[in-house]
């Protein structure tokens, strides 16, 4: 390799370790600002509770240690944050949204606030809890008051959810993949509720391999976009659209 060459590839090394430079701090800023979007009760009280600020409102979240669907994960707060700055680009405005995996609603709550006819999912035993939360968060705030249903995952999906009658826009998924045995049923579940043009906002924090696994299986059936990757979260948002035949 001659002087020059040896130079030149230098310094493409210099100016590809700067742009990743730029892009982590970037990425870190982001980080902040959408946790900094949190906050906790400044007494002790007998409610465990954490609060939000999205949509122009404060969101008061209650929260229980019983199981994962009872608790707000940091993923929920990426995509509201998400939802929130870019309305220009995907106005929830009368538009049909489906969250799966709701748990304590806050997806739900700030999607509704931001226009959207809105459907609650989870399984029956965190249902009391989201409604509680979607009730208290969204009475007089929204122009659509947001519905709550039992949705298992795979069960009985065209008696609950016929498919003719699927017409979601959008379908909101956080932190709903982590190690459990029903991944399959959640992407049957995906592409029972997708039509055509339905966009899927899923976002997810890796933290086994089983999960980088699911994320192949995804990219096999979906159109798959990385909209946010945020590693010092170790989270990443992903918009997916139905690929035109598709199958499990």
């Amino acid at each position: 390799m001659s002087v020059a060459s040896h130079q030149a590839t230098e310094n493409s090394s210099l100016v590809e370790n700067s742009d990743n430079e730029e892009a982590m701090k970037r990425n870190d800023s982001l980080a902040k600002e959408i946790l900094n979007r949190s906050f906790s009760p400044s007494l002790i009280t007998n409610t465990t509770w954490e609060g939000f600020h999205f949509g122009g409102y404060e969101i008061k979240i209650k929260e229980a240690t019983d199981c994962y669907g009872a608790v707000v994960w940091p993923s929920a707060s990426v995509l509201c944050y998400f939802l929130e700055m870019n309305q220009d680009k995907y106005n929830l405005t009368d538009k049909n949204v489906i969250e799966l995996g709701a748990g304590t609603g806050l997806v739900s709550i700030v999607s509704s606030i931001l226009g959207a006819y809105v459907t609650a999912t989870d399984l029956p035993e965190v249902l009391g809890n989201l409604q509680y939360n979607i009730f208290c968060n969204t009475k007089t705030r929204c122009k659509h008051q947001p519905v709550v249903k039992e949705l298992i995952w795979g069960v009985d999906l065209e008696a609950k959810f016929p498919r003719d009658s699927c017409n979601f826009d959008y379908i909101m998924a956080a932190d709903v993949v982590y190690s459990h045995p029903f991944l399959e049923e959640l992407l049957t579940t995906f592409l029972h509720l997708c039509r055509a043009n339905t966009i899927i906002f899923w976002v997810m924090k890796f933290r086994l391999e089983k999960e980088n696994k699911f994320v192949d299986r995804f990219q096999s059936l979906f159109h798959v976009e990385v909209i946010y990757d945020l590693p010092s979260l170790g989270i990443r948002l992903y918009k997916g659209t139905k690929k035109a035949i598709t199958s499990v």
